[in-house]
């Protein structure tokens, strides 16, 4: 069975196929975010801010939220 599920990221509806995932969804809302996702500078949570896979397939309806890290991790710590 195909067609699309529709799912809110960040508040706003996207569209995606059925079989998608969190990822998958990220990457059609914004794909700045979902390289930040990748790349650890992200993370997913759902619609009442419990964290979620971003492997993980949607359903209809669901609620995604990336929230960015305020960490910057390519600025290496100092000791002294």
């Amino acid at each position: 069975m195909t067609g699309a599920v529709r799912v809110f990221v960040n508040e706003r509806p996207v569209s995606v196929a059925t079989g998608a995932t969190v990822r998958d969804a990220v990457a059609v809302f914004d794909e700045t975010l979902a390289g930040k996702l990748a790349a650890g500078a992200a993370y997913v949570t759902d619609g009442v801010g419990r964290p979620a896979e971003p492997g993980a397939a949607v359903t209809p309806g669901a609620i995604i939220r990336v929230v960015v890290s305020a960490r910057r991790s390519e600025e290496p710590e100092t000791a002294e």
